[in-house]
């Protein structure tokens, strides 16, 4: 390694590295922005779209049975969310998108459980080491 940190050439090849990265980087990027414009009843088909997908939150058993827990009962949470600003509902529909990522079933911790010991016998296997199930 200290060869080749003497030898001409690799000074000479970070020199212009370094040189070629701090032109790079001194060109600045064009940002701009702008307006999407509405497409008529692009809100009220929003609106209905947002609402579709609370309401399909609202009738899982899980969902139902918390509300019933907290003595609030669906027909109540359906009129009041129907009463909400579009603002309000959107927000809510994409919490139910994230609500109903989370619960999947554990297959997910399962795969990933199972590409961690894969993962440790891979790097036990390179070091040498001998691995015994008994």
């Amino acid at each position: 390694m200290r060869s080749i940190r003497k030898a001409g050439w690799f000074l000479t090849l970070a020199l212009v590295m370094a040189t070629v990265m701090g032109v790079l980087g001194s060109i600045r990027g064009e940002a701009v922005a702008g307006l999407i414009a509405s497409h008529g009843d692009g809100g009220a088909v929003a609106r209905v779209a947002d609402l579709a997908k609370v309401q399909a939150l609202l009738e899982q058993k899980v969902v139902l049975q918390k509300l019933m827990d907290y003595g609030v009962a669906p027909d109540e949470a359906m009129a009041k969310i129907r009463t909400m600003s579009d603002r309000d509902l959107h927000r809510l529909a994409s919490l139910a998108d994230r609500a109903a990522e989370g619960a999947d079933s554990g297959v997910g911790i399962l795969i990933g459980v199972a590409i961690l010991i894969i993962l440790i016998i891979v790097i036990m296997k390179l070091l040498n080491k001998e691995i015994v199930v008994r």
